[in-house]
């Protein structure tokens, strides 16, 4: 069909039911972009208080980008798109648009789906203009004091989170207000993750620039099986395919992949693998009490030799634990995001519940307890020994170290 100030539409519609959920999660619908399209609009309407449609999109030339069930529009040009997907030429031929068929109720989701297309500046309303928010982000006044913890030499030990969202997928800030937010809580680094898309990946010099902050690219593959965390500017991962191959594409292009939060829930990891990858997410929201050994449990029965890092999984306030809750260590010999993923692909690692209070590091040869009076060292074998003095030295044997409080409450690990 076509319409006055509009070189072309397509709609589709129907019913989602559960039996095209068990055929495929994914479904894609076509349209036509004609030569010389200059914006691209595409919006899904479904009864969003009765299932769950995720949508991305897919041109000729492959990925366009993925929103997920965050929004149900989006529109992409060549100089700018809607957060999540990626502006550039809108190459003719037939596109598709990606639906994700997340939650279907018994009686299935009935929904409608267009995609329009503008060649002429003169036509293009405001409906194909990318919906962004650009209001500038004033860089940090003040910023907490950096903590000085003993590193080995020419190193020093960051702080910082591995996972958290923006406005490119679920979350609610851009990326230079997360940068601001999380620089204020006092963070050397943070990796910003959105889930199945690097759109954001742009945005991260300018604005670690701006708020003297490391931000380490990074992208969540999610999948109904599990969610994994890619670290490194390594390009688009196809989270359609199954994990060993996002391990494998992960390894080829130098990056790292690790497997998040894997007792979340239903967000819990039961994907099969073949191959570990070399990280695994082991403190998370979801450890909820920390007198639970679930996490260590998980750790070792998955992989003992997987290094354990920790991430916020930050969204928006009120719910989700704030940027650096828990913050990951990396002995690092620079701030560098190339230098933070060094240290951690070497395991020099260590997770605690918070950026201040105890934590526990391997230096050199050495156990190193930083502000842990009073609590108790344990080890592979099980509980070793008080801790006396905020800074207190002990051999390091092999394995996973933790400090505890009295009570058996985790405070801190390291690998």
């Amino acid at each position: 069909m076509r319409y006055t100030g509009w070189m072309d539409q397509t709609r589709h519609g129907g019913v989602w039911t559960i039996e095209d959920r068990c055929e495929s999660t994914w479904h894609y619908l076509p349209f036509d972009v004609p030569a010389g399209a200059i914006a691209l609009r595409v919006e899904l309407d479904y009864d969003v208080s009765a299932a769950v449609l995720d949508l991305g999109c897919f041109g000729p030339a492959g990925f366009r980008g993925w929103s997920g069930g965050a929004r149900r529009s989006f529109v992409i040009t060549a100089g700018s798109a809607t957060p999540g997907y990626l502006p550039g030429d809108l190459e003719p031929g037939t596109w598709h648009a990606v639906i994700g068929l997340h939650r279907i109720p018994a009686h299935g989701a009935r929904y409608e789906l267009s995609a329009q297309t503008s060649g002429s500046p003169t036509q293009t309303s405001a409906r194909l203009v990318p919906d962004i928010r650009t209001e500038p982000v004033p860089p940090l006044s003040h910023r907490p004091p950096r903590r000085e913890l003993p590193a080995a030499k020419g190193m020093r030990w960051l702080g910082g989170d591995l996972h958290a969202h923006t406005v490119h997928s679920d979350g609610v800030m851009t990326v230079a207000e997360l940068a601001r937010f999380a620089a204020g809580r006092g963070l050397d680094f943070l990796a910003v993750t959105d889930h199945n898309t690097i759109s954001h990946h742009a945005e991260l010099p300018a604005a670690a620039a701006a708020q003297g902050i490391s931000l380490l690219p990074g992208q969540e593959l999610t999948t109904e099986q599990g969610h994994a965390n890619v670290f490194g500017d390594i390009g688009w991962v196809d989270f359609r395919e199954p994990p060993d191959e996002w391990l494998a594409v992960t390894e080829q292009g130098g990056g790292l992949l690790s497997v998040n939060h894997p007792y979340g829930g239903q967000v819990s990891w039961t994907a099969p693998m073949k191959r570990r990858p070399p990280l695994l997410e082991v403190w998370h929201w979801s450890w909820l009490d920390p007198h639970w050994t679930t996490p260590l449990a998980w750790w070792l029965a998955w992989h003992p030799a997987a290094v354990a890092i920790g991430g916020s999984d930050w969204h928006r306030p009120g719910s989700d634990a704030p940027p650096g809750s828990p913050t990951t260590w990396v002995q690092s010999e620079s701030t560098d995001p190339q230098a933070v993923l060094a240290g951690i692909a070497a395991g020099r690692v260590a997770v605690s519940a918070g950026r201040q209070g105890p934590v526990l590091l391997r230096v050199d040869d050495e156990l190193v307890a930083c502000e842990a009076d009073g609590a108790i060292l344990t080890g592979p074998g099980g509980p070793q020994c008080r801790v006396r003095g905020d800074l207190a030295r002990f051999p390091a044997e092999q394995g996973h170290y933790r400090l505890t409080d009295p009570s058996g409450a985790t405070l801190a690990i390291t690998n």
